[in-house]
């Protein structure tokens, strides 16, 4: 039996193509979840635009693009997906009101009951404390 966040989760997905992440690591940290998992993202067919919170110096990531805010991505953001500590996903919530994502993803782990209300209260979809890759497997494939 499916529960409300399975369902939520199906939904996500099923209107995700575009995907912004947020704290994206680069190739020098492939074992890094913050890396591979944007990595499956794009080898599955997704658009994925890198938004690194560290690395100033980096202007590509997996071939594609860096913005350093959710905002001055160009385009429609369907997910953002976040790799940040709960603690500081506040300081980002500003910056995704202001892009608009459909929907929100906290990374297996990461929760942040606060920034959540405030976007769902915007009108975008949030996910919480699941991986990505592992829900994209499940439910996509």
């Amino acid at each position: 039996m499916a529960s409300t966040q399975d369902d939520d989760i199906r939904t996500v997905l099923a209107q995700t193509r575009r995907i912004a992440v947020l704290g994206i690591k680069t190739e020098q940290q492939a074992d890094q979840p913050a890396f591979y998992v944007p990595q499956y993202l794009v080898e599955a067919g997704l658009d994925v635009v890198p938004v690194p919170v560290y690395y100033p110096e980096v202007t590509m990531i997996l071939g594609r693009p860096v913005y350093r805010r959710l905002v001055d991505v160009p385009g429609r953001i369907d997910l953002v997906d976040v790799f940040r500590r709960a603690a500081d996903i506040a300081q980002h919530l500003d910056d995704m009101l202001a892009a608009r994502p459909k929907a929100a993803w906290f990374q297996l782990g990461i929760r942040n009951d606060a920034v959540a209300a405030r976007l769902r209260a915007a009108g975008i979809a949030v996910v919480q404390d699941r991986c990505l890759m592992v829900e994209h497997r499940r439910y996509a494939a």
